[in-house]
């Protein structure tokens, strides 16, 4: 069983990596600023490119190579990426405005997706394996202080930019991940794996680099999902400050409120819909959140210049909306795919990255080649959502047959 140490180091290890992650999208003023950096709509969306290409290859990867060098080293080296990143975020500054401070900027984001492929898995693994008697809700509680470090990222930013040093940001998260990794070189963190319901790892692995198991066919509904939710989910947490400021005119601490508003909604979900399971079941979460996350990203298209109040609660709205369906997604994967259910987590990390990658990398070509507004791809993202919630259901048929 778990130490209290292992537990505390793995949940806060969570709050950690989504203060890393969404740093950038929450220094985006500072980095789109013909003062500061000067990234154009382009350039700063395909900063993130490489973060999603690093992120998938990591968890798929890390699902291969956990078998052989066990999960704690994985988890380590996702933990030494972020802190990386982080570092090569400040050192950036030396060269700011100059092809070698952007060329820095990619190492980060690549960095950063390396660090969140190989941590975001283990720590789904750890929760499960910590509590097996309650995996829907160790998951869900879990993703809850990943999704309130990334609700912390925008308004921390908001206070360090109002007082000129934007860089106080990466320098805490940096320290913080920094910290963890080197209490967590001090602790056993084994048997991850071991979780009750997880088919036995054959030699070589099904997440090694031996043979594995084929892919049930099941696991591309889930994948298609996950994928759907990277696209809704970015165009929320990267484009809500840029769309906040340069169509809805907001000022750089209102855009940085709305990040904020879209996360801690995200946040508040998770805990809330763990809490009311018994009253509320997850399935029935699962197949109404989509929806709300449509409805808000329509609101967010239609909605008219000048109204930032009204933007700030429609990304709350988003938010909510989004709350419990990657962590749910992944849960009912693990229960249903027991012949995967050690490498699940970061099959469908991978796949979660694919479209946040589409989205990140995807909306600046959009506007610089297609013309497209970003009024418009919100609106396009509307309808994205509705497939998300149309492909709920199918998920949701699938967990009732594997829970009868």
């Amino acid at each position: 069983m778990a130490g209290r140490a292992e537990v505390g180091v793995v949940y806060l290890a969570g709050l950690a990596q989504g203060l890393a992650l969404v740093t950038f999208p929450a220094v985006s003023s500072i980095l789109t600023s013909p003062n500061d950096y000067g990234l154009s709509s382009s350039a700063y969306g395909a900063l993130f490119l490489p973060q999603a290409i690093a992120a998938v290859t990591a968890s798929l990867v890390g699902a291969r190579l956990t078998g052989r060098w066990g999960i704690k080293r994985i988890f380590l080296v996702g933990l030494a990426a972020d802190v990386l990143a982080m570092g090569l975020l400040l050192a950036s500054q030396v060269a700011m405005g100059q092809p070698l401070g952007y060329l820095m900027l990619l190492l980060a984001t690549a960095s950063l997706g390396v660090g969140f492929g190989f941590t975001v898995p283990s720590l789904n693994s750890y929760a499960a394996a910590f509590f097996p008697h309650m995996v829907g809700k160790a998951t869900l509680y879990l993703n809850a202080l990943l999704g309130l470090g990334t609700a912390l990222a925008p308004l921390l930013s908001a206070l360090f930019l109002g007082r000129g040093v934007w860089w106080a940001l990466p320098v805490l998260a940096g320290a913080l991940l920094l910290g963890l990794l080197l209490v967590s070189l001090r602790l056993p963190l084994a048997g991850a794996g071991a979780r009750a319901g997880a088919a036995p790892v054959a030699s070589g692995g099904s997440t090694g680099l031996g043979s594995r198991p084929a892919l049930p066919s099941r696991f591309w509904v889930f994948a298609g999902f996950a994928l759907l939710y990277g696209i809704v989910e970015t165009v929320n947490g990267n484009w809500s400050t840029v769309y906040m400021s340069s169509v809805l005119g907001a000022s750089a601490a209102t855009a940085s409120l709305a990040l904020a508003a879209f996360w801690g909604m995200v946040t508040v979900g998770r805990v809330l819909f763990a809490v009311i399971e018994r009253r509320f079941p997850e399935t029935s979460a699962f197949r109404m959140l989509p929806f709300v996350a449509a409805m808000a990203l329509f609101i967010t298209a239609l909605m008219p210049s000048g109204d930032a109040d009204l933007g700030v609660l429609s990304f709350g709205l988003a938010g909510l909306g989004c709350s419990a369906l990657l962590p749910l997604t992944i849960g009912f994967a693990e229960l249903e795919l027991t012949v995967i259910a050690t490498s699940v987590a970061g099959l469908l990390i991978a796949l979660y990255q694919v479209g946040y990658g589409i989205a990140a990398f995807g909306v600046g070509p959009l506007q610089s080649m297609a013309g497209m507004g970003l009024g418009s791809i919100f609106m396009i993202t509307a309808f994205v959502a509705l497939a998300m919630g149309a492909l709920s259901f199918v998920v949701v048929r699938g967990q009732q047959v594997a829970t009868t």
